[in-house]
């Protein structure tokens, strides 16, 4: 049985059915309401492949006759979806019956009739019942109200496009471009145009440059189709196209913002002249600004960031009015307009940038909205990628946001210590002013982490005696008076420790996995959780007094250690250059009483947890030191320390140029490709904006943008043989990935010597994948070929199945049904997933939160650590985030993050830990996290398969 296409769709309930009696005597009544209700009951059952064939005659009789509205209106979609011819395709005889009452309803007094009737009309195929209405169709033009003349125009329109219908109305064209200059409202002109343009397509661009001078007056709908047209036209006659892109540029100045919206789109795929895309590009600028619906900005924004990747020098000269986006108050838009900005400042333009970044920053001080300190987090890392890329501005941005280091948003805080760390290294005029409102607004800061990173920038960057004495005494007074607790304090404590045995027990106990900086694999404790939120102060008379000791007496013993080196550091420099003796061992003894004090205190039973070995070994370290100073040791830690930064900088920038290099596409062009020399052309009758689309033309031919971006020979890896070779019918499937869909172009070839009827190409799938339609059916003549394609949707990141089978008639035999059972497409997760970057703060923040997680034991054949990792990397297509500096050397182990984002915006973290046995082999584990089940699982078992090496 052939599949007949549908015209409508209804929502059907599958409850009780209605039975067929029912219906019948529902519509045999004289109750409208009843009768309304029957209709819609038809309908569905008709809808959902059920037959009632007696219910014809009856509607003919007790409905066609009716006056309401809603029952004519109900009328006309049973007639829709009712077969009108029988198995040969000719026309059933009772369908005569309904011409007239059609030809009635085309001249009946109310318009609204009259418009459903014709409506209705577009979607007949049947000629035998459209014939005699012609008349009447056509006598709709002239009717006074336009409801009925945009629907005559476009059932018109229908019968034209019918394959008998140039027979039917070979005038249409011409009564239609009659009409069209006739009439005034703006719906039926637009119906009469996109008749002209379908039907008659050189009528319709006469009348486009018959009334050129009065296009911008058309209403809305008109003029969208009139861009329709020109991106026709320019598609076939490139040549014409100058004239066209005039009347764009004359479009820009339209009222509807969607009429200039499609200007800009248009202009933008028809023309690459420097005028053309200014224009374009200021479009959308100002639509940007304009339009308030958040959706449209940021589709505004992806068709700015497409005009900044191939015409950057011209976006350049708009970013000030691209960051005017920033006072939406939607993160999304926020974090693409600085995306976009970033990659568009130059000397020219990147002092009004940070000015306006400045004064973002400022404003999310005085507001009180949810989201302000995501967003001064992202102004932060804009303002640092600037200084970065322009260092001399570094000197007016730093101070201000210096002030954020106490800041109630950890993540912007740790950011800003960050940036500091980094300029007072690479702008060394602004050592002694930073360092300076360092130890200022030291008290300042109340996060742990942000805490280190500014003790380190003391403990390195203060080399005159007045900043080392200044950073002794200002983390002196952070820490407060010793010693951190007392003896009454110590007994309180252990009481309380008993009376709460089983809460720290249920507290201890509570340890989750973590990825540390280093890509390995720890175990973090309650007790480090602590110290990351806020403090939980333990009594004390003194307790809140610095930010320092508050953080030590939660059990901070990670920054125990960083306080601890760096008075050894301040100590060791201060000896260097302060004369007197007496100055030194005064300063050597209070560092040595405050690292003995963070031991008592490690050690003691005031705090829930006891200090670390790590910890307590890196004090004892520099307790040592202090206690046996030489001058091999006092290298390593004054020099040595700042070296290993310097270099840590240095391989980043160099790993920053690298990444900017691959990016950056490399386009050639064939030797023997044809040049046009602008210089030879005439330029007689050309205007500017002619000459330079010529000119942009012939500068991307001769650099190869035109030249295809993939080998074809690379299709060959694509397609897929789906039946043998041996079986009746021959299917090879050609798979083409889109973002968010995929297209089958399968390849049908009928094998046998005779014709195969009905032959259908019947597909489902499993997973997140679905079937947009199914394909028809078709008649194979023998040793003949057929293209089918199939569309199919993808919702989400995950490995898709598709199967199916052939099912035909052989012309011999038609009652007798053959299938031919398909192979299995899979759908390869790579495609959907492509490496990313990913700071390792928002790394482990996403690994700890990510509740998916799939564990995979290394089982492979390679034996050298660094080369599984980069088999692995290759294999799931993801980026390694640790460093190349961290894999180095040769010590049997390597712990490495892999970071990878798929199309629908999902992330896949993985952690390669491996560890090399003493046979050889290599051994570990391969985790895999993701907020999504399938993605989590599809990376698993895409390594399982791959990891072998060479498989």
């Amino acid at each position: 049985m052939m599949e007949k296409s549908c015209t409508l769709l209804v929502h059907f309930d599958k409850g009780t059915p209605a039975l067929a009696n029912e219906i019948k005597e529902a519509l045999e009544g004289n109750d409208v309401e009843l009768k309304i209700e029957a209709l819609k009951k038809a309908i569905m059952l008709l809808l959902n492949g059920d037959t009632i064939p007696q219910l014809f005659i009856t509607i003919i009789r007790y409905v066609l006759p009716s006056e309401d509205h809603t029952v004519q209106k109900l009328l006309l979609l049973y007639l829709e979806i009712i077969e009108k011819t029988d198995s040969k395709g000719k026309i059933l005889p009772e369908m005569i019956l309904i011409c007239q009452n059609l030809r009635n309803n085309l001249q009946h007094p109310n318009e609204y009739i009259r418009g459903v009737t014709l409506r209705f009309l577009c979607r007949l195929n049947e000629a035998e019942i459209i014939e005699p209405l012609i008349p009447s169709i056509l006598a709709n033009l002239e009717h006074r109200h336009p409801f009925v003349r945009r629907n005559a125009v476009m059932a018109i329109m229908f019968v034209y496009r019918l394959p008998q219908g140039e027979t039917l109305l070979d005038s249409a064209p011409e009564i239609i471009d009659r009409f069209l200059a006739s009439e005034q409202d703006p719906s039926s002109k637009r119906n009469a145009f996109l008749m002209l343009f379908n039907c008659a397509q050189d009528r319709a661009v006469n009348y486009l440059f018959t009334h050129i001078g009065r296009i911008i007056e058309w209403g809305e709908q008109l003029q969208m189709v009139v861009l329709e047209l020109i991106k026709k036209v320019c598609r076939v006659n490139k040549g014409e196209k100058s004239k066209y892109i005039k009347i764009i540029i004359s479009l820009l100045d339209a009222p509807s913002s969607a009429v200039v919206y499609e200007c800009a789109g248009t202009l933008v795929s028809l023309s690459s002249a420097p005028t053309a895309i200014k224009a374009a590009a200021n479009t959308y600028s100002q639509l940007l600004l304009s339009q308030s619906d958040n959706n449209v900005k940021l589709i505004l924004l992806d068709r700015i960031s497409e005009l900044k990747a191939s015409h950057r020098e011209i976006m350049v000269e708009l970013v000030m009015d691209v960051l005017r986006a920033l006072s939406s108050p939607n993160v999304d838009i926020r974090r693409k307009t600085l995306d976009i900005v970033l990659d568009l400042i130059t000397p020219r333009n990147i002092n009004q940038v940070v000015m306006m970044l400045k004064k973002e920053v400022v404003k999310t001080q005085s507001g009180e909205l949810e989201k302000n300190g995501e967003y001064r987090q992202m102004l932060v890392q804009a303002i640092y990628a600037c200084a970065v890329k322009f260092p001399e501005v570094a000197s007016t941005v730093v101070h201000p946001l210096m002030d954020f280091l106490g800041d109630t948003n950890v993540a912007s805080a740790l950011d800003v210590a960050v940036f500091v760390r980094e300029i007072i290294e690479t702008n060394p005029k602004l050592r002694v002013s930073i360092i300076t409102r360092l130890l200022d607004t030291f008290y300042q800061i109340r996060n742990s982490r942000v805490c280190t990173h500014s003790l380190w920038i003391i403990g390195e960057y203060c080399l005159s005696l007045s900043e080392v004495e200044s950073g002794i005494e200002t983390i002196k007074q952070c820490l407060g008076e010793l010693p951190f607790y007392t003896a009454s304090e110590e007994k309180e404590a252990q009481d309380a420790t008993k009376n709460s045995q089983v809460v720290s027990s249920t507290t201890v106990s509570s340890r989750r996995p973590v990825i540390l900086a280093d890509g390995t694999y720890a175990t973090q404790s309650a007790a480090l959780e602590t110290a990351m939120s806020a403090p939980v102060l333990v009594q004390g008379s003194l307790a809140s007094v610095g930010n320092l000791r508050s953080l030590i007496l939660s059990g901070d013993f990670f920054l125990e250690t960083v306080v601890a080196c760096t008075l050894t550091k301040l100590v060791l420099r201060l000896e260097e250059i302060q004369p007197s003796k007496a100055e030194v061992n005064k300063a050597t003894t209070q560092a040595l009483l405050i690292m003995v004090s963070m031991l008592q205190l490690g050690q003691s039973s005031v705090l829930p947890h006891p200090i670390d070995n790590d910890s307590r070994d890196r004090i004892v370290l520099c307790i040592r030191l202090l206690c046996h100073k030489g001058e091999e040791v006092r290298k390593i830690w004054l020099e040595s320390c700042r070296q290993s930064f310097v270099k840590m900088l240095a391989d980043k920038q160099l790993l920053e140029t690298e990444e900017t290099k691959a990016k950056a596409q490399i386009l050639s062009a064939q030797p023997d490709d044809l040049i046009d020399f602008y210089h030879l052309k005439s330029r007689k009758g050309m205007s500017q904006l002619e000459l330079e689309d010529a000119v942009q033309d012939d500068l991307k031919r001769a650099t190869g943008e035109f030249t295809k971006d993939k080998d074809d020979a690379n299709k060959l890896n694509r397609i897929l043989q789906l039946t043998g070779f041996s079986d009746p019918v021959y299917a090879e499937a050609y798979v083409t990935v889109n973002h968010y869909d995929i297209v089958l172009d399968v390849t049908v070839i009928n094998r046998t010597k005779e014709t195969l009827q009905n032959l259908c190409l019947e597909l489902a799938t499993m997973g997140d994948l679905k079937l947009v339609e199914r394909p028809q059916n078709y008649t194979l003549a023998p040793e003949s070929s057929k293209q089918i394609k199939a569309n199919i949707k993808v919702s989400s990141t995950e490995t898709g199945v598709i199967f199916g089978n052939i099912v035909y008639e052989a012309s011999s035999n038609v009652l007798d049904r053959s299938v031919i059972v398909l192979n299995d497409i899979h759908i390869d997760i790579m495609d959907y997933i492509s490496p990313a970057s990913c700071a390792d703060v928002s790394f482990r923040t996403m690994w700890a939160e990510f509740e998916w997680e799939n564990k995979v034991a290394v089982n492979t054949v390679i034996q050298d650590e660094k080369e599984f990792l980069n088999h692995v990397v290759k294999a799931t297509n993801m980026k390694c985030l640790t460093p190349p500096l961290a894999l180095e050397g040769e010590c049997g182990v390597l712990a490495a993050n892999l970071y990878a984002k798929s199309v629908f915006g999902e992330d896949a973290l993985v952690n390669v830990s491996v560890e090399k046995q003493a046979d050889g082999k290599l051994s570990g584990y391969i985790r895999i996290r993701s907020k999504t089940q399938g993605i989590a699982l599809s990376l698993g078992d895409k390594i399982t398969l791959k990891q072998k090496g060479g498989v």
